[in-house]
Formats: structure tokens, C-alpha cells, sequence
């Protein structure tokens, strides 16, 4: 027999893109709110002491009466082998590459090792409130199996894939565009919607590919519905004037992914830092997205992502931790430092704009909206307790806040791990800090 479970707390959720109807109709609030989940799935939202005349007496209700439920966060770029590499000193892009992350990423060679970091990168997500991720394996097969084996029994809804890199890279981190391919398919035959999962075809970035295997990344995408494409774009200038070197016959850097078939609606490419209106053009067209990663790009000086004219354009942009070049897990500090990146460009980032690319946006960007990313009824019950007396400033802080939005705003500011009370994935505690 199934069980229900209901939820009493402040609950806050987007259902629409502040942008497109502006910030007042994008979200709901229920000051005292239920939320009601059976099987995994959200059956009731509202306010509670309507939603409780409805509820039979017999369910028990887990009250947190000083808390915050929000939906589950969606991270739409980060790198699992790079956890244990996060905060190396001192480089810029390709030389970080060079020197941190390619010696980095062949201890992945042994599969014991990458189901250990596996394991570590779920727990830390988790930690943090992150219930869905887009993720960045390495060119071994095995650190794919890795990552899915531990993701699996979570029950979470995850996307990863194998990297595709054929030149540009260490002979110990290289294969081919045949073995990519056959790589990959195994793969995908494997673990594409086995469960919750789901396989993303992941061209590391264009100069570590050769126009054969963006050729294969293409031809995989052909082959089987609803695969993900992810890589990186326009990151760093001296990036992209490599990639025009690399490829004469591009009109720009994306021109290098759309002659090889490789966007699409579930096409997500890292940073867009350095996008010209043709790139924009081209991404709104074939319902791409970006995913805006603040902290790498401050980390690595790459630059300042330009959110305004993204959405000018219509792109769908979610937000990516980008960790190992990012600088945390917490979608808290990663949307500190969004707030200060469009501040620099004498813009303003409202929080509750801010929350919609950490939940809805990033889902509507995976395309996973109805299904994560809100707490409608339907939607998948993944979810966050917020603790506001999490320290002894942010419970000082938010005695002060005057609205949910500023709540909101205090919580990005000031907000981190700790503020994660516990997190649900299909109406499951999968963290619990105090445990």
C-alpha cells in the first residue's frame, strides 16, 4: 500500500520565468504552507489549513515551523572528477587544464577510485540540496558506470557522460572518435533512462575534438531519442581564438558544434561568455541552452556572463556550479557571486530571478520542467528543508526580512551548507544534517 507523506513549513517555488511575466506572477508562496507526496510524487500544494481539512487523519504531518521548503536545486554543469581538485591555486584556463585537471582526471582510470570520488561529489550535492545535476565524467568508460552505479540506488535524476577528447589532451587521456562512439553506445544502451538517469554525449570542448569525432558526437545524438549533448563554449578569449584556429571554415565558436548536428533542445553549452549576436541567434533557434557558471568564471578570469542579453535573445540559462574551476557545491554561493557578476555590468539580478535559474530554470534548460525544478502538483517530490536559524547572522538577518523576496536575497548572501536541514529526492530523505 502506498504511503503518504505531508510536509508544514513556509514553501516557495517558481512556475514561471520571472522575465517572461514578470517577477510577481513567476512564483507562489504559502507563508504556511503543506506539501503532500505519494509514490514519489507531489499530490498537494497550498496553503495548510485548507490543504489539512482534505488530508485523511491517519497521515502524519512532519511540521518545521521555522523553515523553508524550496524545490530541489538543478545544477546544469559540474565536473565530478574534479572534487577533490576544487581550489587550485593560481591559473587560467588552458594552463588549468594543463596542470590541475588532465593528471586530475586519469587516476579515473581505476574504477575503485572513481566510485569513491562518485560517492563523495552525490553526498556533497546533496549536502548542499542539489537533487539534479548535468555531469561531466572523464574519457573512461568506467568513470560513467561509477557515477551511475552510485546515483542509482539514490534514486536521483541525473545526467552524465563519457568525455569525448581525440587531440589537444595527454596521450593517457585520449581515444578516438571510433572508440568514443563505441564507448559512449555501450554506455547509453546501459544506463539512458535506466531509472532516473540519463546519458549526455560530451564532446569536452571543441580543440580537444577533431571534426571526426564531433562528426560521431553527432551521429550518436541521431541514433536515439532524448540524449543529452553538453560541452563547454566561448569560456576564455585565448579559448576561442584557438577554436577559429582550429576551424577556419566556422563562422564563429558555436558554428564549429552546429556544423556537426550538435545543438539542439537538449543541447547545453557551459559559460557563453563571449557570444555574438549570431551565436545568441543561432541558440534561441535550436532551444539550446547556457549554463552560467559565476564562480569558475571569476576563479578563472574568463569573464562576465551577459544574463540580460541571453534573455533578450530567449536562450534558456540554468545555473552551473561548474565545480572543480567553480568554487563551490552550494547553489547559495553560486548565486552570491551571479548577483556581484550582473552587479559589474550595472544590472541587477533579483533574488527571486536568482532562485528561478537554481530550480525551474535549470530544469526548463535540462528540459525537465513538469517533472523537477517546482512543486506543482505531478512534479517529482524532490525538495529542501531551509533551516533560517542555520547561524547565529543569517537567524538575525531574516528576523529583519520584510518579505519573501528578501528572505530570498538573505539566503543567497549569507547561506551555505549548513542551511540544508535535509534533502528529498522521490519523497526520500537522502541527507539529513543533523543525522
Amino acid at each position: 500500500m502506498a504511503t503518504i507523506k505531508a510536509w508544514r513549513s513556509a514553501i516557495l517555488h517558481c512556475t514561471a520565468n520571472p522575465a517572461e511575466v514578470g517577477t510577481d506572477q513567476a512564483f507562489e508562496y504559502f507563508e504556511d504552507g503543506l506539501l503532500v507526496e505519494k509514490d514519489g510524487i507531489i499530490q498537494a500544494l497550498g496553503n495548510a489549513e485548507e490543504q489539512i481539512t482534505l488530508l485523511d487523519s491517519t497521515i502524519e504531518v512532519e511540521h518545521h515551523p521555522e523553515a523553508l521548503i524550496v524545490p530541489g536545486f538543478v545544477d546544469t554543469h559540474i565536473h565530478y572528477p574534479q572534487s577533490d581538485m576544487i581550489a587550485s591555486y593560481g591559473e587560467q584556463l588552458l594552463d588549468w587544464l594543463n596542470n590541475y585537471t588532465f593528471p586530475e582526471e586519469s587516476k579515473f582510470a581505476d574504477k575503485q577510485y572513481a566510485s569513491d570520488v562518485a560517492e563523495r561529489f552525490l553526498a556533497e550535492l546533496l549536502r548542499n540540496g542539489t537533487t539534479t545535476a548535468l555531469v561531466f565524467g572523464t574519457v573512461h568508460k568506467q568513470s560513467v558506470d561509477a557515477f551511475f552505479e552510485a546515483a542509482l540506488p539514490l534514486n536521483l535524476r541525473m545526467i552524465c557522460g563519457k568525455v569525448m577528447m581525440d587531440r589537444h589532451a595527454p596521450d593517457y587521456l585520449t581515444d578516438t572518435p571510433e572508440t568514443a562512439y563505441e564507448d559512449s553506445k555501450e554506455l547509453i544502451e546501459r544506463w539512458h533512462n535506466h531509472g532516473r538517469l540519463h546519458y549526455a554525449v560530451t564532446p569536452r570542448f571543441a580543440p580537444t575534438s577533431t571534426s571526426e569525432q564531433l562528426a560521431a558526437a553527432g551521429k550518436l545524438l541521431s541514433e536515439y531519442d532524448d540524449l543529452y549533448m553538453h560541452t563547454h563554449l566561448s569560456e576564455n578569449r585565448q579559448e576561442c581564438s584557438w577554436v577559429q584556429e582550429l576551424f577556419p571554415d566556422s563562422k564563429n565558436y558555436l558554428d564549429v558544434y552546429d556544423q556537426h548536428q550538435l545543438l539542439s533542445e537538449r543541447s547545453v553549452f557551459a559559460h557563453g561568455i563571449h557570444l555574438c549576436d549570431q551565436e545568441y541567434n543561432r541558440l534561441s533557434e535550436t532551444g539550446s541552452a547556457i549554463a552560467f557558471c559565476p564562480t569558475s568564471n571569476l576563479f578563472l578570469g574568463s569573464g562576465l556572463f551577459n544574463l540580460e542579453k541571453a534573455e533578450l535573445h530567449k536562450v534558456n540559462v540554468g545555473m552551473g556550479t561548474d565545480v572543480g574551476g567553480g568554487t563551490s557545491f552550494s547553489m547559495f554561493n553560486t548565486l552570491n557571486e551571479a548577483y556581484k557578476v550582473i552587479q559589474m555590468q550595472g544590472q541587477n539580478l533579483d533574488p527571486i530571478k536568482s532562485f528561478y535559474l537554481a530550480t525551474l530554470g535549470g530544469a526548463k534548460a535540462l528540459r525537465l520542467d513538469g517533472k523537477v525544478g517546482n512543486l506543482a502538483i505531478g512534479s517529482e517530490a524532490d525538495f529542501v528543508i531551509i533551516d533560517k536559524h542555520a547561524t547565529p547572522l543569517l537567524s538575525k538577518r531574516l528576523e529583519r526580512a520584510k518579505d519573501i523576496k528578501d528572505t530570498l536575497f538573505a539566503l543567497m548572501i549569507l547561506a551555505d551548507d549548513r542551511a540544508i536541514q535535509a534533502t528529498y529526492a522521490m519523497g526520500q530523505c537522502v541527507h539529513q544534517r543533523d543525522a
